[in-house]
């Protein structure tokens, strides 16, 4: 059956962190996920709904607190709302309870726009907890509008808002509530009579924002250039600002009584703690080590089992099916090579719900206020903890979310240096050499690998430190940014909720990595299959030995170059693989240990472990794992990553540089790491 076509499109849009995004996953169920810090939002998201036979599309914007765009992400919001070509029925706003004030000023600037618009007041039980009540009908009277209420992280509200839009409950409203000052009202009286533009508070935006000035149909030819330089933006919109304030402060003392608290609140007593100059970082530095010790202790045993399912199925297959390449192609290449890689599925996957977890907390948004203070020494902005943080999981939304920063030097920098922070894609690579190298031993009660896998999320935070440091010598740029955002209250995570997500998470790592490690398992195990001919009348010869095959020809071809930094053959083949995508080298190195006749049995550590040089040296010393460690925490190696770097950057100069840039360090580091260690 076809589906109906959208017949409605209503636009959600409110201030950052006041739950928009839980709503639009509600509305839609949808499973994206935002934390809670402004700028994770950094596109409209696009959702759909039937109610009572008719299709709603729902486009979530990126939060702001102002129509003027001051970043990107809010650049799409002003878009939306500004542009007139786009046909929408209404604007669902989202209001915070707590956040009233501060939340109806941009409420006002839309509704003075003309649009249509209908008020939902969200997490009203937390404002009610601190004793904070605010009379909705009063607040519906003041505005002029439909005024709901909903708790999104409970699902209350949320079949009131549908029957809402079912209903056209929005809004337009009759007066504006902000009165053009008298110093301009003549120069926006005078586009209004010579253009199409009936809304003079339309015309009053183009004229205080720079960046959508002339936008407006002949906006241009109505402006003389002394009127020009008499417009100042930024002294313009503080002007509307402090306005539009006051006539905020009268509606507030109609619809919003507050108890008096004698009580300090829970929110409170752990700031004192978690936000201090000195524990702040401690107790953050605490979790880091639970969390890390989790990834190897509690992901052990599921990790034990698929690596024994993937034995069991290889050994299957290679017993069941007739010798020849489709056994040997199943058996020695693209089992092992998935199974590679899908061991790792547990560790990512409770790496993300500890941080889902911390984000749903309201503890992600302390980090964030915690690190500004340390971040500002060294070109960056408190906002570029938020790719930063997001680099944990994957670089190329994290680059995405650098949209929200306003300064161009700082937003370029962040950019630049987010790839140096440990993304999901690495676990694997670190995890496997980590067990290959470190003692299983326990200091305090902390495993080693614990704090070995701890030591390299550092080090690409203080490496992508140390290169912002250095490009905000090189970067010219004047003025600079500030942190601006709002420490939500302590919340109890959605466990059930964040493990759906994080399944999904995972599923999309294995689904997309699995696709790369199936079509790179074929072409490794066709090149590791065939080889030079001993007979001269045939040119190729099949099923020959690993060390006999083409692959290990062109692997040994690049060896003179990675020989001084303690690789072999086989490991040039796993990072020349991995440049599509760091994990890749995992699978790799799985496809080759399995094509391997001389390989012991056992799983792909195993292998590694017992594997020597020609002169009895083990490959995987102390000091060559430490090379491949320091290789995969500098090395720029994934093109996608690239891609999105070129497409928010625009400049193949900064895309090249930070490619031949983080490549060469790689190479040094990892360089004089096995010649000292070795």
């Amino acid at each position: 059956m076809q589906k109906a076509t959208p017949i409605k499109q209503i636009l959600l849009v409110g201030n950052p962190n006041v739950g928009k995004s839980t709503v639009f996953n509600l509305l839609c169920h949808k499973n994206q996920k935002t934390g809670n810090y402004a700028g994770v939002t950094v596109a409209s998201h696009t959702g759909d709904y039937d109610h009572q036979g008719e299709t709603v599309e729902v486009v979530d914007l990126p939060g702001s607190y102002s129509i003027y765009p001051t970043s990107e992400d809010e650049a799409i919001l002003s878009k939306f709302l500004v542009d007139e070509q786009k046909n929408y029925t209404g604007v669902v706003y989202i209001l915070e309870a707590l956040s009233i004030k501060r939340g109806l000023l941009l409420f006002q600037q839309i509704q003075d726009l003309g649009i249509p618009i209908l008020l939902v007041v969200n997490q009203i039980d937390q404002a009610e907890r601190r004793g904070v009540n605010i009379d909705l009908d009063a607040l519906s009277r003041e505005l002029g509008v439909t005024v709901l209420q909903s708790n999104a992280k409970k699902n209350q509200g949320i079949e009131e808002i549908r029957a809402e839009i079912y209903k056209n409950s929005f809004t337009v409203s009759e007066k504006a509530s902000f009165e053009v000052p008298v110093e301009q009202k003549g120069l926006v009286f005078k586009i209004f009579s010579a253009t199409k533009e009936s809304n003079q508070y339309k015309i009053w935006t183009l004229l205080s924002s720079d960046t959508y000035l002339g936008k407006l149909e002949t906006v241009h030819e109505q402006i003389n250039d002394d009127e020009v330089k008499c417009l100042v933006p930024k002294r313009l919109q503080t002007q509307e600002t402090i306005r539009r304030y006051q006539n905020i402060d009268r509606i507030i003392s109609k619809v919003l009584s507050k108890k008096p608290q004698f009580k300090e609140l829970l929110t409170e007593k752990l700031d004192k703690v978690l936000v201090h100059q000195f524990w702040g970082y401690v107790i953050f530095g605490v979790i880091l080590l639970i969390i890390f010790q989790s990834v190897f202790f509690l992901a052990e045993y599921p990790m034990n089992w698929i690596s024994d399912f993937f034995l069991w199925l290889s050994s299957l297959v290679n017993t069941n099916l007739p010798e020849g390449p489709v056994n040997s192609l199943l058996a020695n290449g693209i089992i092992p090579g998935l199974g590679g890689i899908m061991i790792f599925a547990p560790q990512i996957g409770i790496l993300l719900y500890f941080l889902y977890l911390l984000e749903d907390s309201g503890y992600m948004a302390r980090v964030i206020f915690l690190m500004d203070r340390f971040l500002r020494p060294f070109g960056l902005n408190g906002k570029s903890i938020v790719p930063l943080v997001s680099g944990t999981a994957c670089a190329i939304p994290a680059i995405m979310s650098t949209r929200n920063i306003e300064n161009v030097k700082e937003r370029l920098i962040t950019i630049l240096v987010t790839p140096f922070m440990t993304c999901a894609a690495r676990l694997p690579v670190y995890s496997i050499i980590i067990g290959l190298i470190i003692p299983n031993k326990f200091f305090g009660g902390i495993s080693y690998k614990a704090l070995a896998l701890m030591a390299m999320y550092f080090l690409g935070f203080f490496m992508s430190l140390l290169a912002a440091f250095v490009l905000k010598k090189m970067i010219k740029s004047k003025g600079a940014s500030f942190l601006v955002m709002d420490l939500p209250s302590y919340k109890l995570p959605l466990f059930a909720y964040d493990f759906k997500i994080v399944l999904g998470k995972v599923w999309e790592f294995i689904t997309g990595a699995g696709k790369v490690i199936f079509l790179f398992s074929i072409v490794i195990w066709f090149f590791s299959y065939i080889g030079p001919s001993q007979n001269q009348e045939d040119l190729v010869s099949t099923d020959v030995k690993l060390e006999q095959s083409y692959l290990a020809k062109m692997g040994k071809s690049i060896e003179p170059a990675i020989e001084p930094l303690g690789y072999d053959w086989k490991m040039g083949v796993g990072i020349l693989t991995s440049f599509v995508a760091r994990e890749v080298f995992v699978g790799t190195m799985s496809t080759l240990y399995s094509l391997d006749e001389e390989a012991p049995e056992g799983t792909i550590i195993e292998k590694m472990r017992s594997d020597v040089k020609p002169n009895g040296e083990k490959v995987f010393s102390f000091a060559t794992g430490i090379s491949i460690l320091l290789f995969y925490a500098f090395a720029m190696q994934c093109i996608s990553t690239l891609a999105v770097v070129y497409r928010e950057t625009k400049s193949w100069k900064w895309t090249m540089a930070q490619l031949f840039g983080m490549s060469g360090l790689a190479y040094i580091a990892s360089l004089i790491a096995y010649q000292m260690l070795k």
